[in-house]
């Protein structure tokens, strides 16, 4: 079979697997889980075929014309390189992982038939983005991927968090998708083409006309998908979702789709200073807001979720120094622990006893009772904080190492005001993620939070799951960081010395102090009983919880009514800190800047249409009426009446004319 016939079968495997699973859902409930992993599964050992027979050689490519369109073709194409490849087999691993976690995870669910189908259409999708060669093609799984995100955020529709969420997924990321759309429009006008290659040969020949026009309005969709400053709010809140929802979705996957769109097409965005110099300050405000808010969180999945933006953050900011290798790089290894990093915290949650509740601070002693989340959570944290030698190490020194070759003023096409953006704001950003990281460690395996009912154990598919996912998150960096420059633009992608020193240093730093001010606050917490602080607030401690209790109620509502006295987030971001836990109120101002005005025009115009189109309409049909009632008084039925009425008009006729001749 050749590989173009393998690649074509790739994303149309979990696409039957969905339509089989949705039409057999009912009828025969017992090939749901088969028929929701099988094909998945499948369609990860053929994107390892793929990928082993295109080596990161040269890049495979087949089209067919889709449909006749008078002016630019639409082409059903593929184009597969060594990013291409990787990128699907990560995937398809991580999908293949997700399936097999939720036959465990949500084996009491009645929605699981089609949970499971909408994640395998979503699976078809994103491999269809990824293999796809004509922009078009890319875009309807774009698209997919955007309802299919909505019906699975949205999977727990009776509770109204969830339905908010999905609601505001959908619209925020649309929000990013018009500009996406007719920047797309634009780019295939002026190379005349939809296919891959020949834009970017379109653009190695200079024939852009509007490259930083083009380029900006793709931007606007890639920050709607991959949860970039501005429009990176409907991330937080998509974690009402089901938590291998997050997993797949929310790490490995869709929000991945903008970085590696940028990645293939970024000779698109060199060609414009501008666009690049916007693409980095968009990456930095990233990494640095999100850091701030995650260190601020007490649910433990928007922890996850403002991680998930920050580290996305960095790849962005790769890409924005013109090094996609590191980016796809720092994707790959990003994809294996974050996911990682969700699904054990699917176990720790189940474990707390808190389920839709995932507060940190309602956690205590779970290192006993989840020993493997607490391994593998453990080595997930590690990778995240970039400690070597775990796989987050390795590629978040590749970006930091093309930030500085390009800061420092090496040739190439790229500003260095874009490298110095992004070192900057990459080593902060370094710094925060191992604070939260360690914060979140201790307060979920080393809390102080009310005591939670023992549980059973978790099922086998779940916890197995977690110790495969713990391999590449331990391994992966360093074994890839040698071979994956062949793959992808040859560069290197080893960590260079200055940064490597000043991103682990910080890193260091960072998780060091969090746990000095932890094992400060948690002595100061131990002298009066958990709870007790709250009734007698005139303590040391006392106060200390009285002030987390006013503050975490303030950002989460109830979901944190005994806040861990011994939570080190807000002595670390003091003023900071309530601003950083509402996500520094921009769901507030967007609410101001765009919510309220478009109410308040809609209420203007149902006024308006109420009150003065409905008042002309009802007036034209009220004139007609009081005519018909008055005429339909006069038609009695009655012959002597109309007689009678026939002789009095004639009388009154003959009387005025005989006036009108006397007159005369």
């Amino acid at each position: 079979m050749t590989t173009t016939t393998l690649a074509a079968l790739v994303p149309v495997l979990p696409f039957l697997g969905a339509a089989a699973g949705l039409l057999l859902g009912r009828t025969a409930p017992g090939l749901v889980r088969p028929l929701a992993v099988l094909p998945v599964l499948a369609s990860l050992v053929l994107t390892a075929l793929v990928a082993a027979r295109q080596g990161g050689g040269r890049a495979i490519d087949a089209a067919t014309l889709l449909t006749p369109t008078g002016s630019v073709p639409v082409d059903l194409a593929l184009h597969i390189d060594g990013f291409a490849a990787l990128v699907a087999v990560l995937v398809a691993f991580v999908a293949s992982c997700v399936q097999i976690y939720s036959t465990g995870y949500l084996r009491e669910d009645p929605r699981y038939p089609s949970y499971a189908a909408l994640v395998s259409l979503f699976t078809s999708a994103m491999l269809l983005v990824v293999y796809s060669g004509d922009l078009i093609v890319l875009l309807v799984g774009w698209e997919v991927m955007g309802i299919c995100s909505y019906f699975l955020v949205g999977h727990y529709w009776e509770t109204p968090e969830a339905r908010a969420a999905s609601l505001k997924a959908f619209l925020v990321t649309k929000l990013g998708d018009v500009p996406f759309l007719i920047g797309l429009f634009a780019l295939g006008t002026d190379a005349g083409s939809f296919r891959v290659t020949r834009v970017l040969a379109t653009v190695a020949n200079g024939g852009l006309d509007h490259p930083t026009l083009i380029a900006l309005l793709l931007l606007a969709g890639v920050a709607g998908k991959s949860a970039q400053f501005p429009l990176h709010t409907w991330l937080p809140d998509a974690m009402a979702g089901p938590t291998p929802v997050s997993a797949l979705i929310h790490a490995a996957t869709m929000v991945a789709a903008g970085v590696y769109f940028v990645a293939r097409l970024l000779p698109v965005f060199e060609a414009s200073a501008a666009a690049m110099v916007v693409l980095a300050a968009m990456a930095a405000v990233t990494m640095v807001g999100s850091g701030l808010s995650a260190l601020a969180q007490d649910d433990i999945k928007r922890v996850l979720a403002y991680s998930t933006i920050g580290q996305l953050g960095y790849m962005t900011g790769a890409l924005a120094v013109g090094d996609r290798g590191a980016a796809v790089f720092h994707l790959l290894a990003h994809g294996a622990f974050k996911a990682l990093l969700f699904l054990a915290a699917g176990v720790v949650i189940h474990a707390a006893g808190t389920n839709s509740l995932a507060a940190m601070s309602r956690m205590s002693h779970l290192r006993d009772r989840v020993p493997d989340a607490f391994w593998t959570m453990t080595v997930a944290l590690l990778a995240l904080a970039a400690i070597p030698p775990f796989s987050g190490f390795f590629s978040k020194e590749s970006v930091l190492g093309a930030a500085e070759h390009t800061a420092t003023g090496h040739d190439g096409p790229i500003p260095g005001a874009a490298g110095w953006i992004v070192l900057v704001a990459g080593l902060v950003a370094a710094l925060l993620t191992a604070a939260y990281a360690t914060r979140l460690w201790l307060l979920a395996f080393r809390g102080r939070g009310a005591e939670a009912p023992e549980r059973i154990r978790e099922p086998l598919t779940m916890t197995v799951v977690l110790w495969v996912l713990a391999v590449p998150s331990l391994a992966f960096g360093a074994l890839a960081y040698r071979t994956l420059p062949g793959w992808f633009d040859g560069r290197s992608l080893a960590p260079t010395l200055l940064t490597s020193v000043l991103g682990t240093g910080l890193a260091v730093v960072g998780g060091l102090l969090t746990y000095g001010v932890w094992q400060r606050t948690s002595a100061r917490a131990a002298r009066v009983p958990l709870g007790a602080v709250a009734a007698h607030p005139e303590g040391d401690a006392g106060h200390v919880e009285a002030e987390a209790i006013a503050a975490h109620e303030a950002a989460y509502g109830d979901i944190a009514r005994a806040p861990d006295p011994a939570d080190p987030a807000r002595v670390l971001l003091g003023p900071l800190f309530r601003p950083a836990a509402s996500g520094f109120h921009l769901d507030a101002v967007y609410s101001a800047l765009f919510v309220r005005p478009v109410l308040a025009g809609a209420s203007l115009v149902r006024f308006l249409d109420r009150e003065v189109v409905d008042t002309y309409v009802r007036g034209a049909a009220a004139l007609p009426r009081l005519l018909g009632a008055a005429v339909r008084r006069a038609q009695t039925g009655n012959v002597q009446t109309y007689v009678s009425a026939l002789l009095a008009g004639t009388v009154v006729l003959t009387v005025a004319v005989l006036l009108v001749a006397s007159g005369a």
